[in-house]
């Protein structure tokens, strides 16, 4: 994982250590079109553009499928803490070798590797900005922190993730366009059930 053609140094975290409470069980693990939607999350993961990255997970399945990939893997054994651990770790494990990070969720089944590639060329081009996705007047992941605002990410508390840091620095933003299928998590099984019949 060389960067491929950024000139910047930029690492990825994966961030898959959520207790789906909303989900009542592993979402992580639930298949959509014959592939578990963590497999989903880390296919889409373009490695060769990256110069690091990082599964934060707490699950052994989930786990051993990221060594699989070849990545780097930080276990969660405090998700009780909230999300903001989860961006802790990860920002922890690549701060001191990143010029920026880009933030993905593992929820997401319809995020296309292609998309997160042009997401990262449209961030080289404005690499002093933070980039979020969009679909009309919907924002979501992935987000990308060059490394001015990783103080920041790793100061956040509780169930808090890069959105607080992005609110607390709107004229920092860039939105990037993605097609609104790729924008849809999956939170509960109805939404599950519901975006399987769509596919």
């Amino acid at each position: 994982m060389d960067g491929g053609k950024n000139t910047l140094s930029i690492g990825c975290v994966v961030m898959a250590a959520g207790n789906a409470k909303r989900f009542g069980a592993n979402k992580l693990l639930e298949e959509f079109e014959g592939k578990s939607l963590i497999h989903r999350a880390l296919e889409a993961v373009p490695a060769h553009r990256f110069c690091s990255v990082t599964v934060v997970a707490q699950h052994a399945p989930v786990v051993n499928l990221a060594k699989d990939f070849g990545f780097s893997v930080i276990e969660n054994n405090n998700s009780g803490l909230g999300l903001s651990h989860t961006v802790r770790l990860g920002t922890q494990a690549l701060a001191p070798r990143c010029d920026a990070i880009m933030y993905l969720v593992a929820d997401q089944p319809l995020l296309r590797r292609e998309s997160v590639e042009a997401a990262l060329d449209f961030f080289c081009a404005h690499s002093d900005r933070i980039i979020a996705m969009k679909s009309g007047d919907r924002r979501g992941n992935p987000c990308i922190f060059p490394a001015r605002f990783f103080d920041e990410l790793m100061a956040l508390t509780g169930d808090h993730g890069g959105r607080s840091v992005i609110e607390a620095h709107e004229d920092a933003l860039e939105l990037f366009t993605l097609d609104e299928k790729e924008l849809i998590d999956v939170d509960t099984r109805e939404s599950f059930e519901s975006l399987k019949k769509e596919a």
